[in-house]
Formats: C-alpha cells, structure tokens, sequence
C-alpha cells in the first residue's frame, strides 16, 4: 500500500502559510455569479470514506464506500429535465489531504470527472469542502476550528487548488463554497479570520471563481444575518449561503446522529403541528422506544420525560408556515439591510427525515408539506435553495431503483421527468 504520509501532502508553496501568506489576492474582474435557482445536495458521491482506525490517519483505496448511492449521467440528466439547474456537491476533504501526491491526483481527477459529467447534464455545480465530523483524525476541529488548527494550512491549500481547478470549467455554472457549517459561535471573530483566509488562499489562484460564503453557528439563520459582508467585497465575486431545518424536532425526528436523546426516539411529528396531536405523536415515540434493547430502561424513561416535555413546547407553539416565514424574512431583511440581491443568497441546506412507518397507523404527507413550506417560503423571498439530500433517508431518489420519489418532486414544484 501507498505510503500516505502527511508531510508530502502539498509540494507547493501552497501547501504552507508563509507561502500563501505571501501571494497577494488576484485581480478580481467582478464577474457576474452564477444564477443558481433550484438544487439538490449529491451527497455521498464524495463522501462515507474508508478512513483507518487510529492510531492510522490515512485511507484505504480507493477512500470512498463502494456500495455508496453515486449519480449516474443518467441520473443527472433526468434531475435536470425534472426541473434543477445545480448540485451542491459535498467533497470530505480527509482523502486528499491524507494521500501522497500521486493520489492526491487521482482524486481530483475524479472530482473533475464529476464535475464535467455535471455540467454535460446541463446542471451547475457548487463544490462544497465539506469535513466530517465523525472522523478520529481528518476532522472539523483538526482543520477549520482556527487559524491555527493543525491541519488548516494543508486544508487552504487543498482551497486554493481547488480554486484554481475549477476555474478551468465554465464560470457561469461552476462555485466553490470552502466550508459546511462552521462551528463557530455566530459573531465569531474566529470564523471570519478563517474564512478571510480561505477566500484569500483561493483568490490567490482563482480571480473571477464565484466563492460561497456563510456565517457562523452552523450556517443557521442567525449565523448569516451576524455576518458583516463588507470586508469580503474584495473577494467577488461571491455568493452566500444559510441552512434551514427549523423547527428541528421536525426535520430531525428519529436521527441517530443528534447527541440530545430526544431525536433518536421521536416518531410521528406532523406538519404543521395542527395536523396531529400530541397524544398520537407520544403513542408512536413509545412504540419506538419499545424496540429499543439497547438502552437501559431508566435512560428510556429519562428520555421520554424530556421528549414529553419538548413536543408539549412544539404543540402549542402551533408551528405552521408562519414559522417557516419569520426566519427567512430575517435573512430578506438583512440582505436588504446591505444591499444584497437576493438571488445570491441561496439556502443551501434543507429537508426533513421521513417518519419510520413502522410505528404509525398509516402513512402521513407530513414531510412533503414541510418540504413544500420551506421551499416556497425560500422562492417568496427570492431564495435559491438546495434540497438535502439526493440520496438516504431524506432523499429525493431511491438509492437502490434511482426511482425519483412523487411526492418530494411535487413538494419541490418539480416535474416528473418521463424516462
């Protein structure tokens, strides 16, 4: 096997701070960004590697699962006819800065290959380095938790290659957003000294690349509207992005990768909260916790309390549409607030779990009325969006059939595309 050794990651100057630090930022022509409208997230195309246990750092080969949902052109084309004009692609940036250079050349290779097979379907794309959070060694706190994580240097330069790739392809179709959700607080002054920084790196080999640019908090709502855009005027041309999975307790029903104990057993959450009841909703949160043999019993009831507890909050807050339209009216008013357009803040996350049928008495269109809220909320206030995801449990097509599903095409205003 190929030895992956850290330190031959990057054999350019690229590859360390004083190197970047000395390159000034390329012109800018302040070329027009790309009209992304509608989109969907092609995770895990680039995702769910095969990274060794520690105390290893670096991957098997090749580093992503093979058995992972993967777009075909076939695929991309009938997204395209079914009415999307972009991807968001997710790309875990641990693979390439763990491999030596050669891999580390075969990998972007392969993004270009995605690339190009994108924009031949007549789709945008914007390439998304997105870390994950669940990796021992290449992950969110190693590279972009400072400027001085330990791997933060190699990660601006991978930026900054990436940057200068993807100016090779059409500029009107292609954006590179550098990180997913960062977890500063929201008025972090950490986060925007990253983020200065990794604009910098890829302005140094990319003058007219449409960059993508977020606040703090996650991306959320009310990381965006902290954000300042005035020092990253220089950067243009840009875009800007926020997530929307409000209220979570929805979006989030039964995801076993939330750490609070109440998500992992809730079942059966309608909307709008009006279109059930709490009665019905508890009745199927305990018929989940009953095939639950792995928790002990006194966490279960633990649990349940607070579940109890949580939905008795959602119920009578009565969240409906309103809901969904007050967060996004902030993110209107605060692009109003300094001068932005808003077809150039797109919100590039959003989506909901399906309820698990198993514990319900009969099927709900909770989930595509959701879908359909936030989407049509977005589009009244002039918001491009990206649906998450294309694949898994909050998918829009069937990872094994690559069937697209009726009801989040229509929830999307979409159209079935006929084959």
């Amino acid at each position: 096997m190929t030895d992956w050794s850290r330190r031959r990651v990057l054999r350019t100057a690229l590859s360390t701070a004083a190197a970047l630090g000395s390159l000034p930022i390329a012109p800018t022509a302040h070329a027009a960004a790309p009209q992304f409208r509608r989109g969907v997230n092609a995770w895990p195309w680039f995702s769910l590697t095969r990274e060794f246990p520690a105390p290893r750092t670096d991957y098997d080969w090749p580093p992503f699962q093979s058995q992972r949902p993967v777009p075909t052109p076939d695929d991309l084309g009938r997204l395209r006819r079914a009415g999307l004009d972009f991807i968001r692609l997710p790309v875990d940036p641990g693979p390439f800065l763990a491999a030596d250079a050669a891999t580390r050349g075969k990998l972007l290779d392969m993004l270009d290959v995605a690339v190009s097979a994108t924009l031949d379907a007549g789709l945008g794309i914007i390439v998304n380095v997105q870390a994950n959070g669940a990796t021992h060694y290449w992950n969110p706190d190693r590279m972009v938790s400072s400027t001085a994580a330990p791997a933060f240097d190699l990660y601006r330069g991978l930026v900054a290659e990436l940057a200068g790739r993807l100016e090779r392809f059409r500029p009107s179709k292609v954006a590179l957003e550098p990180v997913n959700e960062p977890s500063q607080t929201c008025a972090s002054n950490v986060w925007s000294q990253v983020q200065l920084s990794l604009l910098t790196a890829a302005r140094a080999l990319s003058a007219t690349l449409p960059l993508v640019v977020t606040g703090g908090c996650g991306s959320m709502v009310s990381g965006l509207t902290a954000l300042d855009p005035a020092p990253l005027a220089p950067f243009e041309p840009i875009l800007f992005t926020f997530h929307f999975y409000e209220p979570y307790l929805f979006s989030h029903q039964g995801a076993p990768w939330m750490r609070e104990p109440v998500y992992r057993s809730l079942n059966n959450v309608p909307w709008p909260a009006s279109a059930g009841s709490l009665e019905q909703t508890l009745a199927s949160v305990r018929a989940r916790m009953a095939q639950d043999t792995e928790t002990a019993e006194d966490a279960k009831q633990a649990a349940y309390a607070e579940t109890e507890r949580v939905l008795k909050v959602y119920f009578d807050a009565k969240p409906d549409r309103w809901f969904v339209d007050k967060y996004l009216a902030e993110v209107r008013a605060w692009a109003d607030g300094h001068g932005l357009a808003p077809e150039r803040i797109i919100m590039g996350e959003f989506g909901a779990l399906r309820t698990d049928a198993r514990y319900v008495a009969a099927p709900n269109p909770d989930r595509a009325r959701y879908i359909a809220d936030v989407r049509q909320s977005a589009e009244a206030f002039g918001f491009p969006w990206a649906f998450w995801d294309l694949f898994d449990g909050m998918g829009m097509m069937d990872d094994s059939t690559r069937a697209l599903d009726p009801a989040m095409v229509e929830a999307l205003g979409l159209v079935m595309p006929a084959d």
